[in-house]
């Protein structure tokens, strides 16, 4: 059992978290990539679903984000969420983005924090054929603020960055009116990062931010 493992299990128990190996391909080989799951119960059961050793990276942060230079990315999911269905599209895409935006600020040797966006992808479309949106917000935990606070191995502190799809004029608006605002809207609409593939954009009417 890896370090973060076993730090986790001691907040959750053991017999909630288990890693799991998914294949990828890459440059024509294989590649074989560990998560972790974390199943917790709340008023129903979810899954937390987050990658296993970004924290082994250490970030350049920015001076204002001293102190974050560690963290785990992760996805809250609902019971329903079948994470062994690797065949429905609409569900086993959370893999593959966990594991691309790993090597993308590893690759890089660059840095995530709270109130970055990335697209799902290039060209920007919707993430699947039930989930609409088509950008990803990042922050700190919301719906598991209490269960996944920064946790300290080796003398580093670790932090958890949740990830929220967002929609495209939700998008726009973070980038017009800035991430506190954003925040503030996400939050009087009660979003959070447990996903659902029923919520609507939090926007009465469509915003839009041109880009010079």
């Amino acid at each position: 059992m890896n370090k973060l493992k076993e730090q986790i299990s001691t907040v959750f128990g053991e017999k909630n978290v288990r890693t799991i190996q998914k294949e990828f391909s890459s440059n024509l080989e294989q590649k074989s990539v560990s998560f972790i799951q974390i199943d917790i119960q709340k008023r129903s059961p979810i899954k937390v679903l987050m990658t296993n050793g970004l924290s082994d990276y250490k970030m350049p942060v920015s001076e204002k984000f001293a102190g974050r230079e560690f963290n785990e990315l992760f996805f809250c999911l609902p019971s329903y969420w079948d994470l062994e269905d690797e065949s429905n599209n609409n569900m086993s895409w959370v893999f593959d983005i966990l594991n691309r935006l790993k090597n993308h600020v590893i690759d890089k040797e660059t840095w995530f924090g709270v109130g970055h966006t990335i697209p799902f992808a290039n060209p920007i479309q919707n993430i699947s054929e039930t989930m609409k949106e088509k950008y990803f917000f990042l922050t700190d935990p919301i719906f598991l603020e209490q269960e996944l606070m920064p946790i300290e191995i080796d003398g580093k502190t670790i932090h958890f960055l949740a990830i929220i799809p967002i929609f495209e004029d939700e998008f726009d608006y973070k980038i017009g009116k800035g991430t506190y605002k954003f925040q503030k809207k996400l939050s009087y609409h009660t979003v959070t990062e447990l996903l659902d593939d029923y919520r609507s954009t939090v926007l009465k009417s469509k915003w839009t931010f041109r880009r010079k």
